[in-house]
């Protein structure tokens, strides 16, 4: 077998390649394009395949220097921090509170019943989490982040779980969306009351006056991101001195939510849209070199229960948005349109959410309420949340 081990350089430039290839990919095959799939993923899971069979067949192996990886992770979570303003959270109103609840009860139910479905089907509970809120809530960023956490806790398949998760998560969630809120539309006779275009409302996101970033732009953003990934690298130590294990990337979210809403208070504002442009291209390489490090011959045993579990998961976000979710957020269209965007994020990602109330709101008519309440949870909320929640899971289930 021919054995070769990729330094920094060389895993950083088969990354870019496998990011352009998955992009050229995407521009040629219409239903990637239509369920978000990444394009670092579709790279990423080509390459990977190559691996697999060069494995099967003890043609050759490759191993990766993973030093890049991790920062790229850092900066990348580092990046959802600053989106943490709680100033924009009360700005939102009950409506944004109460479905930031809603999601998190969904985040807890995800993860018990992975768990709960693991223990019945006599694998590693711990997988359970990958079929959780980690891959589907948490999305591909999440999953490859908490992959090798699930690994060091003892699931060996932990990264190769979560990615297939998450990817199963991007098409369930496209896939049940628009039915379920077309069923409570005719259920409960709903029209819309607003009249305007459909407009993604995200904090950060770069505008017509903003097109001309400057160097001393990026270098700001840059500079809080570094700042706030050294500190809050210093907070993590500090947590392993007491016997606490957290993710490497929590503590640089906090430091980084602490730093926007001091800003907030004093009025100042940050370079959000350069922040999130750095914490952009940070995902796409730290997918690509996730994605292409993968070990597929892992899922092999796996398929089976992996597949029944994610059934299951799809079937209880169908239920969970038709009867809690319409509910809670009171019951009329509005709420048929948030509940059509949270089986985007929930099983997937914000895009695939803003696209199922797109595609719902184009056919429907508009809802300035779902566009403003599912973006600032999905795109600006959930992954602070989400962390801790699956941090606790897997202390709990490392210690039985």
């Amino acid at each position: 077998m021919f054995n070769y081990t990729f330094g920094m350089p060389e895993t950083l430039a088969i990354a870019v390649a496998l990011l352009l290839l998955g992009r050229w990919i995407k521009e040629k095959v219409t239903i990637l394009k239509k369920f978000f799939i990444p394009a670092p993923v579709v790279g990423g899971l080509i390459f990977s395949i190559v691996t697999l069979i060069g494995h099967e067949y003890n043609l050759f192996h490759f191993s990766f220097d993973s030093q890049l990886k991790s920062l790229l992770m850092l900066a990348f979570f580092t990046t959802i921090g600053f989106a943490a303003s709680i100033k924009m959270l009360l700005k939102g109103g009950l409506s944004v509170m109460i479905f930031l609840v809603v999601s998190i009860i969904l985040i807890i139910i995800q993860n018990v019943v992975g768990v709960t479905l693991c223990g019945v089907l006599g694998i590693n509970k711990l997988l359970g989490l990958a079929a959780g809120s980690i891959a589907l809530t948490g999305g591909h960023g999440t999953a490859a982040a908490f992959g090798p956490e699930l690994v060091k806790a003892g699931a060996e398949a932990g990264v190769s779980v979560s990615v297939a998760a998450a990817t199963f998560g991007l098409v369930a969630g496209c896939m049940i969306g628009g039915p379920i809120a077309k069923r409570l539309m005719h259920k409960y006779n709903l029209k819309s009351t607003s009249e305007g275009e459909n407009t993604e409302i995200v904090e950060g996101k770069l505008t017509k006056d903003e097109k001309n970033i400057d160097e001393n732009l990026l270098f700001n953003a840059l500079m809080y991101i570094i700042i706030s990934m050294g500190i809050g690298s210093f907070i993590i130590l500090g947590f392993k001195k007491l016997g606490m294990v957290f993710p490497a990337y929590l503590g640089p979210m906090i430091v980084a939510s602490i730093i926007r809403n001091f800003m907030d208070k004093k009025g100042k504002s940050l370079p959000l849209h350069c922040i999130n442009i750095i914490g952009s291209i940070s995902l796409q390489l730290f997918l690509g070199i996730a994605l292409m490090t993968m070990q597929l011959w892992e899922l092999a045993n796996l398929a089976v229960p992996l597949i029944s579990i994610l059934l299951v998961q799809t079937v209880i976000m169908a239920l969970y948005t038709y009867f809690v979710t319409f509910r809670i957020m009171g019951k009329d269209y509005d709420a048929a349109v948030i509940a059509t965007g949270h089986c985007g994020f929930g099983m997937g990602a914000s895009p695939n959410a803003i696209a199922n109330m797109e595609t719902f709101t184009k056919a429907n008519g508009y809802s300035p309420k779902a566009f403003f309440v599912v973006p600032i949870v999905g795109a600006m909320f959930i992954d602070f949340v989400n962390a801790p929640i699956i941090t606790f899971f897997i202390e709990v289930l490392k210690t039985k």
